[in-house]
């Protein structure tokens, strides 16, 4: 993708509407609405990196209840003319059509490679790259099985969705205090997987959310891993003008 001058390419991640409550996650809501209608002005392209929301299911005829000021910015956006691509983190991992076929945005479950202005980028959510974190692995192979998808598509939606909101926050995958701490190169898992990757391709940038903690860390080759934050502590995102990529705060 070639971007035209005065344009721009947007990212942003992990924002889980829904958590820990509709009620308490309305402002946020609100305010990534917000930045949402400021960019679309400048914006050549928009990548949501996952974790839009807190719990996301689609059942044949019926996807979770809320979220409509965002859903309703992301149809405007792409009925502008504006691509939005998504890809889906360890809070969204069902999404099965609903986004292609009323928002005309591809969504994709696995990181993807592009390149604009001859820049090469590396994108995904992040979850369940690099060494360790076993146990989440195990768990994202039983959720994204098809018949177990199958099994929890016979709840009834009132039942499902809220089983599910509750063990979404109980246990804690919206990001405790705790998650959002800098470990360090060697034990930050995306950081090593970027450096594995670089060993037999050169990209200029791994851009990454799942964290929860905004980082930009200058790797060998003048090769860049940024990880965007978050829209719960930070509401930190990437833009790219062409040229350089920056990591920025929202402050309104």
């Amino acid at each position: 993708m070639e971007i035209p001058e005065g344009k721009k390419i947007y990212f942003a991640s992990d924002n889980h509407l829904g958590a820990p409550t509709r009620k308490e996650s309305a402002e946020r809501e609100k305010k990534f609405v917000t930045w949402l209608d400021e960019i679309k002005s400048d914006a050549a392209a928009i990548f949501l990196l996952g974790d839009l929301f807190d719990f996301w299911f689609e059942y044949k005829t019926v996807v979770p209840k809320g979220f409509t000021r965002t859903l309703g910015k992301l149809a405007e956006i792409t009925d502008s003319g504006i691509p939005v691509y998504y890809f889906v983190g360890n809070h969204d991992l069902w999404m099965e059509g609903y986004f292609e076929e009323e928002f005309n945005i591809p969504v994709f479950h696995k990181p993807q490679e592009f390149e604009f202005n001859g820049k090469s980028f590396f994108i995904g959510h992040g979850d369940g790259l690099g060494p360790g974190d076993k146990g989440y692995k195990r768990m994202k192979k039983l959720f994204t099985n098809p018949v177990a998808k199958w099994f929890f598509r016979w709840l009834h939606p009132d039942l499902g969705v809220r089983l599910a909101q509750y063990l979404s926050v109980k246990n804690k995958l919206i990001s405790g205090d705790e998650d959002i701490k800098f470990l360090g190169e060697e034990a930050e898992w995306l950081v090593q997987y970027c450096k594995r990757k670089l060993e037999t391709k050169h990209r200029d940038y791994f851009v990454f959310g799942h964290r929860h903690l905004p980082l930009d860390i200058s790797l060998e080759n003048d090769s860049r891993y940024i990880n965007l934050g978050d829209w719960i502590h930070y509401y930190t995102y990437g833009v790219f003008d062409g040229t350089q990529m920056e990591l920025l705060e929202y402050k309104k």
